[in-house]
């Protein structure tokens, strides 16, 4: 298949897919094409889409690509679909911020940090599927264990975890 063929097609994949698309699905799906070839296909249509002056872009978000409007356009979206963006509270978003840096973490030590009681924030976290609990700690009482999800890369447009803001420094209290 020639580059220009292998383009059409990824882009057509990659739009076709309600989900990021990963390298390894566009091999999948296009077994003849080398690893090397895809990816570099795909930094050639990120770019290309980054240069253009429309309203969507092509994105790496939690380990694959996905066309994304752009969030300038986003009020005439919400128009168009009649809904409003997430909202959060400051608990909810200081919760969700917890989990992501430390995860897995318990609820405790979510409540450590915070200094107050989170289980209103950790319910709506896990009903708007941010979060979910992945197991049991092995500590006395064996207390859930919370992390973020898929979802939490998508709706924060992260390829993954790493790709979270570094935490500014903390200054140590004068004795």
């Amino acid at each position: 298949m020639n580059a220009r063929k292998l383009k059409s097609v990824i882009e057509g994949l990659i739009f076709a897919s309600s989900d990021p698309l990963s390298p390894d699905s566009i091999r999948k799906a296009v077994p003849d094409a080398s690893r090397d070839a895809i990816k570099t296909t795909l930094d050639e249509l990120e770019s290309e889409y980054s240069e253009r002056d429309r309203g969507f872009n092509l994105i790496r978000v939690e380990g694959g690509y996905q066309f994304r409007s752009l969030p300038e356009i986003a009020p005439w979206i919400q128009a168009l679909k009649d809904s409003k963006p997430w909202r959060f509270s400051r608990a909810a978003l200081e919760t969700l911020a917890i989990i992501a840096y430390n995860q897995p973490v318990t609820k405790n030590k979510i409540e450590q940090i915070r200094g107050v009681e989170s289980s209103s924030s950790i319910k709506n976290l896990i009903e708007r599927e941010l979060i979910t609990v992945i197991g049991r700690d092995d500590i006395p009482g064996r207390p859930l264990l919370y992390a973020t999800t898929k979802i939490f890369l998508q709706v924060f447009g992260l390829n993954d975890l790493s790709s979270l803001p570094p935490l500014p420094a903390t200054e140590e209290p004068d004795l």
